[in-house]
């Protein structure tokens, strides 16, 4: 697939929603809200959690429900979904540290080619979640 730059092309300043889907909306809770200290914005029992990351918000469905949507297209996904948190530079060793004071497994590291590391865990539904340090994509 091949890119092209266009002189009137749009101009994208962020995503500004990601989604993962769930299977517990307070196993959700403790998790990203507490552990991840991602504050909750909204929660309906039985449907969503979404959190506050950054200038971002991170949406949690249970997809039994949102694949049968009335007033919104049907959404849903099964299996191991992949998104990645942004930390400053500064930041990533101390958010490192404060995962494994957590006790949370880091399942993989990885060093890039500009000479960044990212590591990797899981959320309590199996998700591939990773921390990426500013600058991991420049």
């Amino acid at each position: 697939m091949k890119t092209v730059l266009q002189i009137d092309a749009m101009k994208y300043s962020q995503i500004k929603e990601t989604c993962l889907y769930i299977s517990d909306l307070d196993l959700a809770e403790d998790f990203y809200g507490y552990i991840l200290e991602m504050p909750v914005i909204s929660k309906v029992d039985g449907r969503h959690i979404f959190f506050r990351c950054g200038t971002s918000v991170l949406l949690c469905f249970i997809p039994e429900i949102t694949k049968n949507e009335k007033t919104l297209p049907l959404h849903f996904a099964y299996g191991k979904q992949h998104i990645a948190f942004e930390v400053d530079k500064e930041d990533y060793l101390n958010t490192k540290r404060k995962f494994l004071d957590k006790g949370i497994k880091i399942t993989h590291e990885q060093l890039w080619k500009n000479e960044l590391e990212s590591f990797y865990f899981e959320d309590p539904f199996g998700h591939v979640l990773e921390i990426v340090p500013k600058g991991i994509w420049e």
